[in-house]
């Protein structure tokens, strides 16, 4: 039996020093070398150096005088990040998704865009399409008392083009920057 259990135990051993503490330790330390920002979270600071948020991760902005997110069905916090798992046919998610349009609804703007009523599939996606955020200018700039053509070159240059996929814009970027705006 000694002959078994020896080699099984050393074995196991072995396999949860390397896959359980040097593996996660080299990858640290190469992502810490290689990618810094990322592996920190892509944290963004405002100019006095404090932490407002993460790149990759979506806020809850309250007021007219910001750009939104997308809803999100765990309240933005990432312990509970998820999709709100309602399928199409859920009369939940059409309730949910009719009440909110009607309160983001502005006859002049047309239909509400779906980016506005939809979670993501993390619930936490701080993106969004460019047309969501065209969406919401006029009540930002009415808002904020700025022209309208101010607030569109401010979100044209907020507009991120990545290689592959459509073109998105960052909530929180863009928030940073109409703060900046302000002062």
């Amino acid at each position: 039996m000694n002959t078994y259990v020896r080699p099984a135990l050393s074995l196991a051993l072995l396999m949860t020093l390397v896959t359980g503490a040097l593996y996660p330790l080299a990858v640290t330390g190469i992502a810490q070398v290689a990618f810094p920002e990322q592996a920190n979270g892509s944290l963004v600071r405002d100019a006095r150096g404090e932490v407002r948020g993460s790149a990759l991760i979506a806020q809850d902005f309250q007021g007219d005088g910001w750009f939104h997110s997308r809803p999100s069905a765990g309240a933005y916090a990432t312990v509970a990040s998820s999709a709100s798992n309602l399928s199409p046919s859920n009369p939940a998610l059409a309730e949910r998704v009719g009440s909110e349009a009607a309160k983001l609804y502005r006859a002049e703007h047309g239909p509400v865009p779906q980016a506005l009523l939809t979670t993501s599939g993390s619930g936490l996606d701080p993106h969004l399409p460019p047309e969501a955020v065209a969406y919401q200018v006029a009540r930002v700039a009415a808002a904020r008392k700025v022209p309208v053509e101010r607030l569109q070159a401010l979100v044209e240059e907020a507009t991120l083009h990545p290689l592959i996929g459509p073109p998105v814009v960052n909530v929180l970027a863009l928030n940073q920057a109409l703060e900046r705006l302000g002062q």
